[in-house]
């Protein structure tokens, strides 16, 4: 029962976390295009006027966490004629759920032993997580697909089937990537992946993935950001040509949930990219019992179980904020692929790149048993 209780804390607080960076996330796109582009942004909405009496600046934090949010969950509900009521309800939440649901194997830490109880920072361990991941991931194009069909609009439908075969096609790159990632660690434990990336080469470089599958690395990325159906793959909305794509006849708190969809997708793969790439919760010279620093007279500093998995979570978070703040940056600095092009990319591209990498990867493992 104890376990039980711990598991589902452990999942509450990580879908907690998510959540909220995606509000975040929504704050550092509104500030991070109006740099871009020399504006200032939303700046301007407080809650009676209780920064500008305290000299505090501005940032817009009022706007994108409270007033939005507030006014999209409290606008009307409009279902167009003619659309199916119970599917059009349920597409956003098929879309968000998938997503959300693969974050419970995700680990932010390892293992935390505090007297004789043992905690696994993890909500939910598995042996084969990277396949739950995959497969999770290949459900969340449903929502999409339904959300264009229900509407009863030919511009919504024409972007559902935009995002259903941009999805697909991608998922494909994004599966070699992860088969490349596997061969090389031999296992589908992202806990026991995390771990086989401690340590150093040559007395001082973290063994990161980066440094053993940069190929993948650039695949899931690319492939990762696809998904997320963003700049330069956004694509299914192209709000340009399709008015809002596949969710043109949503308003109020539907539209927040197929927004927060995006931003919950951008999370995901930057947690993808810090586990597999980056070292997930590893600490450079970061050990069990402390800190061992390089050097020939390298120090070592002991430190608390606490305290090492206080900042082995922090390690963590940083990496994703890091690689979700890329993510972002890039969305406002490339230009839009047109159709023809995206779909080239993907099969003509990623796919021959990662079909190669993946045999070079086994051919390494077999010959020389490469696997760190």
């Amino acid at each position: 029962m104890i376990d039980l209780v711990i598991g589902a804390l452990k999942a509450i607080v990580i879908v907690l976390l998510v959540l909220n960076l995606t509000g975040v996330l929504l704050w550092f796109e509104r500030k991070g295009s109006a740099l871009i582009q020399d504006r200032i942004g939303a700046n301007r909405a407080a809650v009676f006027g209780v920064g500008r009496r305290l000299g505090l600046p501005n940032l817009g934090l009022v706007n994108t966490l409270m007033a939005d949010p507030l006014k999209l969950f409290t606008k009307q509900d409009f279902v167009p004629d003619g659309a199916d009521h119970f599917l059009h309800g349920l597409a956003p939440f098929l879309a968000l759920f998938p997503i959300l649901i693969t974050f419970a194997v995700v680990p932010i830490g390892d293992v935390l032993e505090i007297g004789s109880q043992t905690i696994n920072l993890q909500a939910a361990h598995l042996d084969v997580a990277a396949l739950y991941l995959l497969a999770a991931l290949g459900i969340s194009v449903y929502g999409l697909a339904l959300g264009g069909w229900a509407s009863n609009n030919r511009w919504s439908l024409l972007g559902g089937i935009r995002a259903t075969a941009q999805m697909i096609s991608y998922e494909l790159a994004l599966g070699l990537a992860f088969l490349s990632v596997i061969v090389t660690y031999g296992t589908l434990d992202l806990q026991q992946i995390c771990r086989i990336q401690g340590g150093v080469w040559f007395g001082w470089l973290p063994r990161w993935g980066i440094l053993v599958e940069p190929v993948s690395f650039l695949l899931l990325l690319t492939a990762g950001m696809a998904e997320s159906k963003r700049v330069p793959f956004d694509v299914p909305e192209a709000e340009s040509e399709l008015v809002a794509g596949y969710f043109t006849e949503y308003s109020g708190g539907k539209q927040a949930v197929f927004m927060m969809t995006d931003f919950a997708e951008v999370v995901l793969v930057a947690v993808l990219i810090t586990l597999f790439f980056f070292g997930g919760w590893q600490v450079p010279w970061l050990y069990r019992d402390g800190f061992h620093f390089p050097g020939p007279h390298g120090a070592f500093l002991r430190l608390p179980n606490y305290a090492i998995a206080i900042l082995q979570i922090v390690s963590f978070w940083v990496k994703t904020v890091f690689f979700c703040a890329f993510q972002i940056l890039v969305r406002w600095t490339l230009p839009r692929f047109r159709y023809d092009q995206l779909m080239q990319f993907g099969w003509k591209g990623l796919v021959p790149v990662g079909l190669l990498n993946l045999m070079v990867t086994a051919l390494v493992v077999v010959l020389f048993g490469a696997r760190y």
